[in-house]
């Protein structure tokens, strides 16, 4: 009711924002015919001259028009893409420092060029910033193309970069590279002792793909740099032991819905006798055998394998809930990564103490402008505003969406669930249609597999585990006959473009599995299909 009002009296404020970037989108077009008869050196020499016309007091704001018709241009030339009208809107937006809702499929990584170039005259340095390796690599060199074409430099920053490769990647004009890797170089960089080892320069701005995912659903994850801890890691082992054979609300109880665990009394007195104290809690060690006991408990019923997290070369290896992908280097705090290992019988690593840590909330807010983009936002718009002061703009579709969200169906059994599962899919391939199933596990991805495997049914499976085939998989998603098992790593930004033929069919067919614990995980899945409408 009070939104209503609020429109009345001051009009709403998406249309306001939407009819200031569409006079820009006018002057754009405007100047269309006359960039376009430039040569390419011509086209290239742009970016000198709007570099000086900066210099002599003109604005960012004064240069937008020409700047994005130029990077519409260079686009056509080298990628074969020219901006739609609603792409322009989208990049207005985001130079403005706002976050862009625009539904997936509608291009959004070739939206980020427009005010990624626009910014980096200033010579700044801008970070586009992505949730993945694999979409940061794709990024960086599909739309690298088009920043080098006029003559910018382009950085990547991924996981096992050197020191050398690192500063010369934050140096360039735009960089792209994950969340994760962004944060822990601003740690490192405030544990050097000169100032000459630090490889970022000041934060200026950033364009945030996937806004949602990485200032909301993880907003809060605090990224830990750590050192080795003085404590021995026997006492992990011991309470591995004693509560693999204790049983569920017998020895302990589970709240599944608040994730916590609780030793029972017999529990206790159990684990008393295994370790031969009287009383576990007034011993000199009585804090170390709680805190354990309760790693120990948390890691047998909580912590499930091929789900939380996967063992790979003796190793545990956090899987992120967010995007299905694995988490090399992270660490599960307080004890419980050690009591997993424990429970796999892997090496059990040294308890570590904090040496730097920072969240994603605290590091995003430190850069000069800050914006952003997603198909899913608007629900979180307040949140944005309050933390953030970022606005939310919804930008209409290039073309209407053609997409059919069927309601959910419900089964009595997990067992009828995935047969209902295993018989759509057949009936689907059959006719020919691409099916891209999302899974919320390995586990999951893994069984139904071995479902289709039974049925003769030809297929892929998408996750962490299998990873390095990601590009291969994902392009043949959309082909003749396809069949994808994937976790929420195909959730987003993948695009899966059809083979010929298969719009007539009626396009790639989504089946989710079950709900995600985010509405927005869903809604990123169902946006693999109709993209573009």
């Amino acid at each position: 009711m009070l939104e209503q009002l609020m429109k009345l009296v001051f009009g709403d404020p998406n249309k306001k924002e939407l009819k200031i970037c569409q006079n820009y989108v006018t002057q754009i077009n405007a100047l269309e015919p006359e960039i376009s008869r430039l040569s390419d050196a011509r086209l290239r020499a742009k970016t000198d001259e709007f570099r000086l016309r900066l210099t002599k007091g003109e604005t960012l704001d004064d240069l937008l028009p020409e700047a994005f018709a130029v990077v519409r241009e260079a686009s056509k030339r080298v990628l074969g893409l020219r901006h739609f009208d609603v792409q322009l809107i989208g990049g207005c937006i985001l130079h403005r420092g706002n976050i862009a809702e625009m539904k997936t499929g509608e291009g959004k990584t070739l939206v980020a060029t427009l005010p990624a170039y626009l910014n980096a005259l200033e010579g700044k340095g801008v970070h586009v910033v992505t949730v993945n390796d694999y979409l940061a690599r794709r990024d960086s060199e599909d739309m690298g193309q088009v920043y080098r074409f006029l003559g910018m430099s382009v950085g990547l920053i991924i996981h096992d970069l050197d020191y050398p490769d690192r500063k010369a990647a934050y140096a360039a004009d735009i960089t792209y590279g994950t969340n994760n890797e962004f944060g822990f170089d601003y740690l490192r960089d405030n544990m050097v002792v000169s100032l000459d080892q630090m490889v970022q320069r000041p934060l200026h701005y950033a364009i945030v793909d996937e806004v949602d995912s990485i200032l909301i659903d993880e907003a809060r994850t605090p990224l830990i740099i750590s050192g080795p801890g003085e404590k021995s890691t026997e006492l992990y082992n011991v309470m591995a032991a004693i509560v693999h054979n204790f049983k569920e609300n017998t020895d302990y109880t589970v709240d599944e819905k608040m994730k916590t665990v609780a030793p029972t009394a017999a529990g206790i007195a159990k684990t008393e006798k295994a370790l031969g104290v009287q009383n576990m809690y007034e011993t000199t060690d009585g804090v170390d055998y709680s805190h354990q006991l309760m790693a120990a408990l948390k890691a047998k019923s909580l912590m499930i394998r091929d789900r939380d997290y996967v063992v790979k070369d003796g190793e545990v290896i956090i899987v992120d809930e967010f995007t299905g992908r694995l988490m090399y280097g992270r660490r599960f705090s307080e004890g419980l990564h050690q009591a997993i290992e424990a429970k796999e019988h892997v090496k059990v690593e040294r308890e570590s103490q904090t040496l730097a840590t920072i969240t994603f909330q605290n590091y995003f807010r430190m850069y000069d402008k800050l914006s952003g983009m997603t198909g899913t936002a608007k629900t979180e718009e307040q949140e944005f505003q309050k933390i953030y002061g970022l606005s939310v703009y919804v930008v209409p579709t290039n073309k209407p969406n053609i997409r059919i969200d069927h309601p959910d169906v419900i089964y009595k059994t997990k067992k009828a669930k995935y047969r209902a599962v295993v018989r759509a899919i057949k009936e689907l391939h059959a006719k020919g249609r691409p099916v891209l199933v999302g899974t919320t596990s390995i586990q999951q991805s893994e069984e139904l597999s071995g479902m289709l495997q039974k049925e003769g049914i030809p297929h892929n499976v998408l996750n962490a585990k299998f990873h390095e085939k990601e590009a291969e998989i994902v392009a043949d998603a959309g082909q003749k006959n396809a069949v994808t098992i994937a976790t929420n790593m195909a959730g987003r930004g993948t695009d899966i473009v059809l083979g010929d033929g298969i719009a007539e069919l009626g396009g790639l067919h989504i089946i989710g599995t079950e709900r995600h614990e985010s509405r927005r995980i869903d809604n990123q899945l169902r946006g693999r299909c109709a993209r573009q409408g």
